[in-house]
């Protein structure tokens, strides 16, 4: 059971590392912060209640069963900051919102010290690593501490089931998804750990031995509970900014055409300092402005009849108006690419155009400036002509 309980405290960590990619900006950030906290205590009660755990806590403590007022003490918190992330997520006045989260930390402060007193009351000298829920389910004040850390899991669990149930009908998209897998973590929290254990102590009050599902069934249903918790409390946050890398890598392949066309220019646009750790939006961000630059460097090498040229040629061919003009403006750059890189010397009336992809924001504009190019007859000379120009333009 104890490698089961830590691969799921480690999966269960590693969301949070993903949050904190960048900590000194999401540990301003209340919502951020409040994630992190609830994802890193729910490991701990993962590492906590592994039976390899507790005899260690038990041993380096010197108390029998020392590992067990830890682990509930660490349930509580774990509790307790379910409530206050939804709290945080669900968001409103700064001055109520800070309100519920104190009442929600004094009152599982108080469960957690009352955990600690009952087992100190307690006699609980037989060491139990698996079955402690069952073996004290009749002990005075063990019998207490037990009810009362579930008691206190489960009123988390029932007030964040109401909350995404209600708050689920209010929402759409990415929200509505993570509360569903919230709620569903949380039933089958409900479900495979709380009335399990439940069950278990209560049979034991009659008599009876269901042992196995506190500690067999329980834990893991419980580990997959909390994956799943975590998921949905993750995936609204997370799943955008994945998104929006993937589309940045998309958009820095696309604009590969236009890049092994200009790259060649001295551009004064300032070199990414550590290249190879760069994100794809980052790599985007420097490839956009070094385009942009190049542009505008061989903005004297445009020519007008180039460009009208080829889109009247791309018109005949039965183009579009706006593909027509992303033709022209394809065949205008590379001929200016290739008299730049040739060392010639700028027009004397250089175009006054605007290309499409200045005029419009973001990376659009420029990634259809390299399709177009690409699908330029002599895009491919050019390219191959500016490579071997390069030495010579930037060291000439």
């Amino acid at each position: 059971m104890s490698l089961v309980v830590y691969v799921a405290a480690v999966v269960f960590g590693l969301s949070c590392v993903v949050l904190l990619r960048r900590p000194a900006t999401a540990l301003r950030d209340p919502l951020t912060l409040s994630t992190c906290v609830a994802i890193v205590l729910g490991a701990l009660v993962f590492v906590c209640s592994a039976p390899l755990t507790l005899a260690a806590v038990n041993d380096l403590t010197g108390v029998p069963n020392f590992g067990a007022p830890l682990t509930y003490g660490m349930l509580s918190a774990y509790s307790c900051s379910l409530v206050v992330l939804l709290i945080n997520w669900r968001g409103g006045p700064r001055d109520r919102v800070r309100r519920l989260v104190l009442r929600a930390v004094a009152a599982y402060a108080l469960v957690v010290v009352a955990v600690v007193v009952l087992f100190a009351l307690a006699d609980a000298d037989t060491e139990r690593l698996t079955d402690l829920d069952t073996y004290y389910a009749g002990t005075p004040y063990m019998r207490e501490m037990i009810l009362l850390y579930l008691a206190g899991h489960s009123a988390a669990t029932v007030v964040l089931c109401v909350m995404c149930v209600k708050w689920g009908r209010e929402v759409t998209g990415l929200l509505r998804t993570g509360l569903r897998l919230i709620l569903t973590g949380s039933l089958l929290d409900v479900v495979g750990f709380q009335a399990t254990k439940y069950t278990a102590v209560a049979a034991r009050w009659s008599g009876h031995d269901l042992d196995f599902l506190s500690t067999s069934v329980a834990p893991h249903l419980a580990s997959l509970g909390a994956l799943t918790c975590s998921a949905g409390f993750v995936l609204p946050r997370l799943l955008p900014a994945v998104v929006a890398q993937w589309r940045g890598l998309g958009d820095y392949r696309r604009l590969a055409p236009l890049w092994t066309l200009l790259r060649f220019v001295s551009n004064t646009a300032p070199k990414p300092p550590a290249p190879w750790w760069q994100s794809p939006r980052e790599r985007l961000q420097w490839r956009e402005v070094s385009i942009h630059d190049a542009l505008l460097a061989l903005a004297p090498y445009f020519d007008d009849r180039v460009r009208e040229r080829a889109r009247d040629a791309a018109l005949r061919a039965g183009r579009t108006a706006h593909q027509a003009r992303l033709a022209a403006e394809a065949a205008m750059l590379a001929d200016a690419a290739r008299r730049a890189a040739a060392r010639e010397g700028p027009l004397d009336t250089p175009s006054c155009h605007r290309l499409h992809a200045t005029e419009v924001s973001g990376t659009g504009g420029l990634v259809e400036l390299a399709e177009a190019l690409a699908r330029t007859p002599a895009a491919d000379a050019v390219g191959e002509g500016t490579v071997r120009a390069a030495h010579g333009w930037n060291h000439g």
